[in-house]
């Protein structure tokens, strides 16, 4: 009896951790999407290691901003949209979701298209390819609960370690990335795009909806925010080391025979990388990362958007009502991933519109963070409120973190 008790305890702790790391996961692996894996790459493209000490930089700040969402999911069990709807009103409620709307069809639009250049590196129509995963992605939410979609998600999203193989197998030079690490441009316009860009590329509007919405659809408790506010640490770290092993990995082949060369399709991207990687080996880990990417991205985004809508509205918006019983989640769930894929099967320019919809993440960062920030000191109780150092030092951080990128992206453009 004492052994079948402990067995049980034991089974219960680790229902309880997956629990809690499945929204976390689930981010964390969205979160290096196609466009952020096309700015990273041409990142590395143009400017070969100089901007990997962002990455570095951004690990703490995708903290911060990931365990405020966290900390207020669990905390107060509600959306972040219901939340802005509550201590801000409707108006300000609409206006954040009208936000998040435009950087998730922005966003899907890229998934779709970074899905299609691959399937075109094997024989696959773009029509094929696109119609394939919205048709398969549509079915996958119709058809399950939030735990099987999270499974799935986590499943095509651990394709992304692939990235990391690549960088290994692209064999980078350590005395090229010292010497580059000490002429970093800081005043260089170009240069200042593409790090709003990589800003951009990491915390985006549809990360926090996500994430909170995530942890109130799967009722984690106040007895997890220990365990996950560490599981959140490990999860930036891993989100930007994918990113750095991307930047590493073209820095140290394209960056190295073309310099300075920016790249304009995800075929150019993959041939320039299959000389180094060793033939088709390389093409198709990168193949795998780009489209594991590109399809839990696209689950986190159209979800996002569902349930921010459904927040703001109030129509019914979990995974665990059937079709029948939330029609208008399961319709703007699928509207949103037709839509977008309908525009990537039109034509467009997939690394010109990664980037320019990273820059938009950036533009939006003021509106996105300080909604975050403001509820953090208005939704949370005392016990788990903002306060002394720790929240100056966050507000201080979301501060710089939207400047820069608001500031980077005027300087260019004006």
């Amino acid at each position: 009896m004492e052994y079948s008790q402990t067995s049980s305890g034991s089974k219960s702790r680790l229902i309880r951790i997956l629990m809690v790391l499945g929204p976390r996961i689930v981010v964390m692996l969205a979160d290096t999407d196609v466009g952020s894996v096309i700015t990273a790459a041409q990142s590395g493209a143009v400017w070969g290691y100089k901007l990997l000490p962002l990455q570095v930089v951004l690990i703490p700040v995708l903290y911060i901003v990931q365990e405020l969402t966290v900390r207020i999911g669990i905390v107060t069990g509600k959306g972040h949209g219901e939340l802005i709807k509550e201590y801000f009103g409707p108006r300000w409620a609409w206006f954040s979701v009208g936000t998040l709307t435009l950087a998730s069809i922005g966003a899907l639009i890229t998934e779709f298209a970074g899905v299609g250049g691959v399937g075109l590196l094997f024989g696959i129509p773009l029509k094929v390819s696109v119609g394939m995963s919205v048709a398969f992605l549509a079915v996958v939410a119709w058809t399950g609960s939030y735990r099987s979609v999270e499974r799935i998600a986590i499943l095509m999203g651990s394709f992304e370690l692939a990235f990391v193989l690549v960088a290994i197998m692209a064999h980078p030079r350590a005395s090229e990335m010292i010497t580059e690490l000490t002429r970093i441009p800081w005043k260089n316009s170009a240069y200042l795009y593409l790090a709003a860009a990589n800003v951009g590329a990491v915390i985006m509007p549809w990360m926090i909806f996500y994430q909170q919405s995530a942890i109130v659809e799967k009722r984690v408790t106040l007895r997890d925010l220990r365990a996950a506010r560490g599981d959140t640490a490990m999860g930036a770290v891993v989100t930007q080391v994918i990113m750095v092993s991307i930047i590493i990995a073209t820095a140290a082949t394209i960056g190295r025979e073309h310099p300075g060369t920016p790249l304009t399709t995800v075929q150019q991207i993959t041939n320039a990388l299959i000389p180094a990687l060793g033939g088709k080996l390389g093409a198709v880990f990168f193949a795998l990362g780009m489209v594991g990417a590109a399809m839990v991205a696209a689950v986190v985004v159209s979800l996002a958007m569902a349930w921010g809508l459904g927040e703001v509205s109030e129509y019914k918006h979990s995974l665990e009502y059937h079709p029948s019983e939330a029609p208008w989640f399961y319709v703007i769930y699928t509207a949103a991933l037709i839509l977008s894929g309908l525009l990537v099967v039109s034509g467009t320019n997939l690394v010109a519109l990664s980037i320019g919809v990273q820059v938009m993440n950036a533009l939006l960062l003021p509106i996105v963070l300080g909604f975050l920030y403001l509820l953090a000191l208005k939704a949370l109780p005392d016990r788990y409120r903002l306060r002394g150092k720790y929240g100056t030092v966050m507000g201080v951080v979301i501060v710089v973190t939207s400047g820069f990128g608001v500031a980077a992206v005027l300087n260019t453009l004006l």
